[in-house]
């Protein structure tokens, strides 16, 4: 008999790798933050013992989903400017607000909201990109959320940095400051190729080389930005950040809306990972990724929620839904991003697009512990034939009920062990009376 820290008994257990995999009344095993073991639940009695026992006999047990694109403390700006095209958005509402009121305290905050609104929908890992990381890091940290910190570069000043150089260094030190963390990881986050110059992203490209880590950045994600680019610059963005080196495996181009067959083909062969956001995408009216031609072509793609300045949620099963409808109305095909391939797209797909593969995204022996439980005995999932159908088509954020990260039990019964929802619901309405007077 073997005594281990927490078994979890559940009616399905989706490991996503092997692929449309469903192992029935099977548990998992977890021993210090990592799968230990996955066994019909029939055999655990006189293997294992442990003080922490759960059965969850209407659960589907899924790897904690991971958001690969978000801005987390644009939380505290959910609602301010709804309904406009991005641009204006952008250059009118949203930035300006930031201007006034982006601060420590500020990112703190939004961050802190965002994690909590992610811990309840099933969301285990997050890949950022805003101002003040180091405060996005340390709350994460606080929370027992894994992240993927993204060291944001922009052309011009902004309350985080004055210049490229200030961006870079700043960037680099909060690397420094976390790597020992074994939750935070990081990556270059040039904000977009309208907003930085080729000489910051030359540097980004070597130091990324050097340093081992991946580069986060929006690409082609509206017709606008790709026009302006070919009259201003003679060429479309993809095809100039091309020239610069950086469409490699350690890209992460996010929303990728217009794309021809010849740009398909080189985000292939270069092994660049594609981030689809397609509610933040529709609301915005951006455009459409097409994601089943980039699939077909071998690409990797990964789905994320965007900010919930422009969504206006962190919900990653919601996105797991549309992102599977869309697909099948671009494509002009009821198969096309099946259900098993929108779940891998919130899963493993975006574990692999931040080179946390190995680490996270699946439910196997030696990986990191990071589930979510998913109740599916509901009015509105059943009747239930094919679980993995269900939870993408059915199910809301609303069925998830325990979460784990690295072994730690973060969302117990609906109910957070690390955040205080009192505390983090009056921080946040003191920032919109104050943002909205």
């Amino acid at each position: 008999m073997e005594n281990v820290d927490t078994i979890i008994h559940a009616r399905w257990v989706i490991p996503v790798e092997p692929e449309n995999t469903v192992y029935e009344d099977h548990a998992l095993i977890i021993n210090n933050g990592r799968i230990h073991d996955i066994l019909p639940s029939s055999k655990v009695s006189g293997q294992y013992e442990a003080t922490n026992i759960l059965d969850l006999k209407q659960h589907a047990l899924i790897p904690g989903l991971i958001n690969t694109h978000t801005h987390c403390a644009m939380s505290l700006l959910k609602g301010l400017a709804d309904d406009l095209p991005l641009m204006d958005w952008l250059q009118n509402h949203i930035w300006p607000a930031e201007q006034k009121w982006v601060s420590p305290e500020f990112v703190q905050d939004g961050s802190e909201l965002a994690i909590a609104e992610m811990l309840r929908s099933g969301t285990t890992c997050f890949n950022d990109m805003y101002f003040f990381p180091d405060e996005t890091a340390r709350v994460a940290s606080h929370a027992g959320m894994r992240v993927n910190i993204g060291l944001i570069m922009i052309d011009f000043p902004t309350v985080w940095a004055s210049n490229a150089d200030e961006y870079l260094k700043k960037g680099i030190d909060v690397r420094d400051q976390f790597r020992g963390n074994p939750l935070i990881t990081t990556a270059f986050a040039p904000h977009a190729p309208y907003t930085v110059s080729n000489e910051p992203l030359e540097k980004i490209r070597s130091f990324a080389e050097e340093m081992d880590i991946p580069v986060h950045m929006h690409i082609h994600e509206t017709i606008g930005e790709v026009t302006s680019a070919e009259t201003e610059q003679g060429q479309r963005p993809l095809a100039r950040l091309n020239d610069l080196g950086l469409l490699t495996p350690r890209m992460m181009a996010v929303h990728m809306t217009q794309l021809n067959d010849d740009e398909i083909k080189l985000i292939a062969e270069s092994g660049t990972h594609v981030i689809h956001c397609p509610e933040s995408n529709l609301k915005l009216a951006s455009g459409y990724c097409p994601v089943q031609k980039l699939m077909d072509a071998g690409v990797n793609v990964a789905l994320g929620t965007d900010g919930n300045a422009s969504n206006n949620d962190l919900d990653m099963l919601g996105e797991m839904k549309t992102a599977a409808l869309l697909a099948k109305t671009v494509a002009d095909n009821a198969g096309a991003l099946n259900a098993f391939q929108a779940l891998k797209m919130a899963t493993i797909n975006g574990a692999k697009a931040m080179g946390l593969d190995e680490e996270i995204g699946s439910l196997k022996k030696g990986k990191a512990a990071d589930i979510t439980a998913i109740h599916l005995d509901n009015i509105e999932t059943q009747p239930l034939y094919n679980p993995i159908s269900q939870i993408v088509y059915a199910a809301g954020r609303e069925n998830v009920t325990d979460v784990w990260i690295a072994g730690k039990h973060l969302l117990k019964d609906k109910t957070l062990t690390t955040l205080n929802i009192k505390t983090i619901l009056e921080k946040t309405r003191n920032w919109a009376k104050k943002i909205n007077a």
